[in-house]
């Protein structure tokens, strides 16, 4: 139940933030109908996700890794 919560909470704040983006291109094309402002925002976002994407499972993978050791009888 608490993992459904988290995804939910994460998309309404997703959410906000697509909003926010698509206005400061707005602001910095002028409009978010161009084709150009269309493809910028897509780039954009997409490194963004990609690099929160590696950095979250990397932190994963160390502690994972901390985890283990910390388990294992010295």
């Amino acid at each position: 139940m608490s993992a459904l919560s988290s995804t939910g909470f994460g998309l309404v704040a997703a959410l906000a933030w697509n909003d926010a983006i698509q206005e400061l291109f707005r602001v910095i094309f002028g409009t978010a109908n161009t084709l150009v402002a269309k493809f910028v925002y897509a780039a954009f976002i997409t490194v963004v996700v990609v690099v929160l994407t590696t950095r979250l499972s990397r932190v994963a993978s160390r502690l994972k890794a901390l985890v283990s050791s910390a388990s294992l009888p010295k």
